[in-house]
């Protein structure tokens, strides 16, 4: 997974490609106006040809794109972050990972003592279904009178 800024990179240079390309579709495809159609093309609410539609698949790549930016930007640290918040936040999240860590050891402690309680229950049982097989009592009999 590539870092913030070459993400934020990406982005622009999507966003550069996506310009290029509107631009050049555009001038391919685009029949020459002259300034008094362009009422009537503004007043029109289905596009009615390719060039149109290209226009408007243009403009939603370009916007999203926008936003993406937008976003990367926004989740940069901020220019007041100075290298002693830095430092604070990572100590303060180094003694975060330290209760973690010792609150995952407690609990594997008590896996382990459970699951050696499980075993010798287990062993129990399978002790027990063997003398029962083999015809042993399980328990001794009482003393007849």
């Amino acid at each position: 997974m590539a870092d913030r800024l070459t993400q934020l990179q990406d982005a622009v240079n999507s966003l550069a490609d996506q310009f290029c390309n509107a631009i050049g579709v555009l001038q391919q495809c685009a029949p020459p106006a002259s300034f008094s159609n362009i009422q009537t093309a503004i007043n029109r609410d289905q596009p009615s040809n390719p060039t149109e539609e290209y226009a408007q698949l243009f403009a939603a790549l370009i916007a999203r794109t926008a936003k993406d930016v937008d976003v990367l930007i926004d989740s940069l640290p901020s220019e007041e972050s100075t290298a002693a918040l830095q430092a604070a936040s990572l100590r303060q999240l180094e003694e975060e990972n330290h209760e973690a860590a010792a609150r995952l050891e407690e609990v594997v402690y008590r896996g382990d003592v459970l699951l050696e309680k499980i075993q010798s229950a287990l062993a129990d049982i399978a002790q027990s279904q063997l003398r029962t097989r083999s015809g042993a009592p399980s328990q001794p009999s009482p003393p007849e009178s």
